[in-house]
């Protein structure tokens, strides 16, 4: 079983390709966890939190990026 922990490294650099798009509208994004089940929790941070496009950001970017970088991530939930 991959060890959670060792997936953060390919996490963040994954979320630093996406990042740049957050912050450029005013928000962030930053890793809170990785669960033992593989799902990577987020919290959107500035104009990102709260903001009515938030989900569709969080589906159609953040986590396709995210899975495209490490596979074995079965969601990303923002917490």
């Amino acid at each position: 079983m991959t060890d959670p922990k060792s997936l953060i490294p390919a996490i963040e650099a994954a979320l630093d390709t996406i990042r740049p798009y957050l912050i450029s509208d005013g928000g962030n994004i930053n890793l809170v966890d990785v669960t033992a089940d593989l799902k990577v929790k987020v919290k959107l941070t500035g104009a990102c939190h709260g903001c009515p496009m938030s989900l569709q950001t969080l589906r159609g970017g953040v986590e396709t990026v995210i899975r495209n970088a490490v596979p074995q991530i079965t969601e990303v939930v923002a917490v």
